[in-house]
This record gives structure tokens, C-alpha cells and sequence, in this order.
């Protein structure tokens, strides 16, 4: 077999530890693919994305084409003879992208595939109260996260996991997934499964900001889940109404408290030292809050400059 010669398709922080990975195993990465620069914060200054900052260091070959059809950066592609390529959290390709590689393109994806096709696979699982996930990876077709699937390995989702954690621990794990489908590429070892398709499938579907908003009428868990399962990023959010105000609250951190008692969803139970929201058949008890306009906070520093009146209220 032919050695390989990989190009290497990432843009967030997710991809950058399977990258490293690649790099530390001296894998002979001849191109990086990533998105384009983007302007951000007040100044708009160009941000590059995590994988583009790594692959800079590295001195690696990177490419941030804005078209995927575009024949200049098809004929780049196509100059540096890759013979595999490997997607990260990176966008939909077009077929004379992903077939160009005498070996395939294969890619990396944060579920235990068919399940959580889709952009936001970590905070769904989180959001579902799945206790196992997992990461896949699979030969890239014509449709999204439908391929043939070549690897995957299980990781436990504990009760008190974030999207962090659970990210955190998966970018590990795919990193040695990746390197393990690498091998059996390069072996020629390997079989692949179809996936399977069924009415069971959940989906992973991208989260909007605007869809962040905590039902406090929903059941004690499933709003645990729905705050972890968006934290740190985007966060679920509330409305805090104190007298005449409303303040949008992102709330970050919180634990659950099951309890009987006859207060009204969204009703808030505190003192100097905690704030708890009361829900059907508990409390969700708020650890890490950030108010419209302030940092993000210990609610017991929130509560040292914050003058709740008794009948303040969450949503």
C-alpha cells in the first residue's frame, strides 16, 4: 500500500486535539482545511478558527477556501496527492471533494451513529439524559452523517457531566479512534457497517440561542438536563422578574433538589447564601449564574449585590 498522505478538514477546538493527535503520531499531514477568517467582537478584528491557529504552529499547509466547487481551490487540493482525508467538525462536502482520495474520506462524529445525526450531538445527548454516547467514524456520502460506518467506541455520560466535560472527554477519545481508523486504512484491515435506519432515531439538530429559554413547568430532570446539556455554550436562560425588572439570566451550573411542596413553578426560594427555583415535585438549586449585563457568578456572590423581594420569580 501506497504510505498515506493525509489532508486534514476541522475548524473548532474538537478538531484540533484529533489533529494533534495525527501530528504527535508523525502522520505525514500534507494540508489543513478550515474555515475562512471571521470578523468578531466590537472591534471586528479577523478571528481564526482554533484548527487554523494549530496548524499555523505547526507549520502545516492550511487552506480556508470560502467555495468547496471552486476550481482554483479544487486544483490546490488536488496538487498536494493526499490519498486520505479526515473531517472534523467541518461543513458539508461536495462530492468531488470527498471522492477525490484514493483511500476515502472519512470522518469523525461525537455520537454512536445512527443516532444524533447533526450538528449538536454532545448537548442532545446531554439534553435526552442519555447515560452512554460515544464517537463513530464513517465514510462520507451524499447525505449528513449517513455513511458507511468504519469504528466507534462508548464513553459513560455521568448525571453531573456538562457539554464541556463530555466534549473534553470525547475530543480524547476520537483522537484515539481517529488513529486507530488510520491504521486499519493504511492495513488494508477493516470492514465497514451500513448504518441502519429506523422512526427511533433522534436527531442533533443545531441550537439556536432563541430556543435556550427554560420551561420551568417541565419535570425536575429534564430541566437539570436542558441547563448542563447547554453549558457553557449557548447556556439556557430565564427571565428573573424582581419587582418592576426582568432581567435575562443565563444560568450555567445548578444541581436538583426532589422534594414535595405546593409552590408554583418559577417561584424563587432564597437566602444570603443560595437561590433554588421551584419546579413540580423539587427544586433546581442555582450554582453559576450570569445576569444581563454583569459576569458570569457564584450565585452566593450574585445574592451578596442583588436585592431580591419576596415575590421574585424565574420565567
Amino acid at each position: 500500500m501506497e504510505a498515506l498522505k493525509i489532508v486534514f478538514m476541522g475548524t473548532p477546538d474538537f478538531a484540533v486535539g484529533i489533529l494533534d493527535m495525527l501530528v504527535k503520531k508523525e502522520y505525514n499531514i500534507v494540508g489543513v482545511i478550515t474555515a475562512p477568517d471571521r470578523p468578531a467582537g466590537r472591534g471586528r478584528k479577523l478571528n481564526e478558527s482554533a484548527v487554523k491557529k494549530y496548524a499555523v504552529e505547526n507549520n502545516l499547509t492550511v487552506l480556508q477556501p470560502t467555495n468547496l466547487k471552486d476550481e482554483d481551490f479544487l486544483e490546490t487540493l488536488k496538487s498536494l496527492n493526499a490519498n486520505l482525508q479526515i473531517v472534523v467538525a467541518f461543513r458539508m462536502l461536495p462530492k468531488v471533494v470527498w471522492n477525490m482520495p484514493q483511500y476515502g474520506t472519512f470522518n469523525l462524529h461525537a455520537s454512536l451513529l445512527p443516532q444524533y445525526r447533526g450538528a449538536a450531538p454532545i448537548n442532545w445527548a446531554i439534553i435526552n439524559g442519555e447515560t452512554k454516547t460515544g464517537v463513530t467514524t464513517f465514510f462520507i456520502d451524499e447525505k449528513i452523517d449517513t455513511g458507511a460506518i468504519i469504528m466507534q467506541d462508548e464513553a459513560p455520560i455521568n448525571h453531573t457531566d456538562n457539554v464541556e466535560d463530555l466534549h473534553d472527554r470525547l475530543m480524547l477519545l476520537g483522537a484515539e479512534t481517529v488513529v486507530k481508523t488510520v491504521e486499519r486504512i493504511k492495513e488494508g484491515n477493516f470492514e465497514t457497517t451500513k448504518q441502519s435506519d429506523s422512526d427511533n432515531l433522534k436527531d442533533a439538530h443545531k441550537i439556536f440561542k432563541e430556543t435556550c429559554e427554560i420551561d420551568w413547568s417541565m419535570p425536575i430532570d429534564k430541566i437539570y438536563n436542558f441547563i448542563r446539556g447547554l453549558s457553557p455554550y449557548p447556556a439556557a436562560w430565564t427571565t428573573l422578574n424582581n419587582a418592576d425588572q426582568t432581567v435575562i439570566t443565563k444560568i450555567y451550573k445548578a444541581s436538583m433538589q426532589e422534594e414535595e411542596h405546593n409552590l408554583p413553578a418559577g417561584e424563587l426560594v432564597f437566602n444570603k447564601k443560595e437561590m433554588k427555583v421551584a419546579v413540580h415535585k423539587g427544586y433546581i438549586n442555582l450554582e453559576e449564574i450570569q445576569l444581563q449585563g454583569k459576569k458570569r457568578m457564584q450565585v452566593r456572590d450574585v445574592l451578596n449585590g442583588l436585592n431580591l423581594e419576596k415575590n421574585a420569580k424565574m420565567g
